[in-house]
């Protein structure tokens, strides 16, 4: 195989980079349970909502012990409302024309 035939995959941040969005002022994406007790501290083995998000909403914090929502970020998939283990999720569409602006192809 020669150099030249090989394509080059663009990366998913690059991919990110190309959608046009208007940050909502208020947050549409909420823990229902949050803080000590809540399952995303005490009981989520792996914390998939980390792990599965293209956007990186969700950092686990390990010096606070919890789970730091970026909603700004939020490309509207759903994947993390699927994937919580504990339903512990509160995902809704931004309103009034805010979010993400999709285009076809």
């Amino acid at each position: 195989m020669d150099i030249k035939d090989i394509k080059i995959v663009e990366s998913v941040e690059s991919k990110l980079g190309h959608l046009e969005w208007k940050k909502s002022p208020d947050a549409h994406i909420l823990l229902k349970k949050s803080g000590a007790d809540a399952p995303c501290v005490s009981e989520c083995q792996g914390r998939p909502c980390t792990t599965v998000c293209p956007a990186k909403v969700y950092e686990w914090e390990a010096d606070h012990k919890k789970v730091v929502v970026n909603y700004e970020n939020c490309i509207e998939c759903g994947a993390c409302r699927m994937l919580c283990p504990f339903d512990n999720i509160n995902c809704e569409w931004p309103g009034g024309g805010m979010g993400v602006k999709y285009k076809y192809g």
